[in-house]
């Protein structure tokens, strides 16, 4: 075993958590309850995550072309949860419509703005908004001989790179930003009928 895997782990007092969607607010929220130093790593402009809505779509819409400009999103406009709202809130602050303000969506399984609302609710609820460094991407973690971790990152707007250490990383960064699309012959063919085509990039197929 290498030595620095066999050390013991040291004290915590910073932790990088990576993404701002529901699960790295959470974190963010539990970790400061601890009495840890917390900073959020968010590559997007507002809070929110995979709950995020653009109507951009990718100009491939299977995904192929290395060169394309990515879409960070996977919504489609009319999309409606497939949970009711019961099964979606925490424990300690639950998803309920009473407490929703004037023309919010109310309906048990409501529509994408209304959950992301709730998300930025919790956020600014439990103040974790001063916590966020929005437009910064995280390229890069790598354990230390000492058992800290160096994080690497990048601001989307202008680039600049920037290099910290934590005593932890938690990583919440979803897995609905970037389709991965199996290599099968023939599925990049242009007669390839839509339908056969949805659940590739359904967001482009509903617009």
């Amino acid at each position: 075993m290498p030595p620095f895997l066999a050390a013991a782990p040291p004290a915590f007092s910073r932790v990088a958590v990576i993404g701002a969607g529901a699960a790295g607010l959470v974190a963010a929220r539990e970790l400061r309850r601890e009495g840890l130093r917390v900073v959020v790593f968010e590559r997007d402009a507002a809070i929110g995550g995979t709950w995020v809505y653009t109507p951009a779509t990718e100009s491939d819409p299977l995904g192929l072309d290395p060169g394309r400009d990515i879409v960070l999103s996977s919504l489609y406009d009319s999309l409606r949860t497939n949970l009711p709202r019961e099964s979606m809130g925490f424990l300690d602050y639950p998803f309920s419509s009473r407490r929703a303000p004037d023309g919010a969506d109310t309906r048990r399984f409501p529509g994408h703005r209304e959950v992301l609302r709730y998300v930025q609710d919790f956020a600014r609820d439990f103040d974790l908004y001063g916590l966020v460094r929005f437009h910064r991407e995280v390229e890069r973690v790598e354990r230390d001989q000492d058992g800290r971790w160096q994080v690497d990152s990048r601001c989307v707007d202008y680039g600049g790179d920037e290099s910290e250490v934590f005593d932890g990383v938690v990583v919440c960064n979803g897995h609905f930003t970037q389709p991965r699309i199996a290599e099968i012959p023939g599925i990049c063919y242009p007669y390839l009928p839509i339908s056969r085509r949805h659940s590739l990039n359904s967001k482009f197929c509903r617009l």
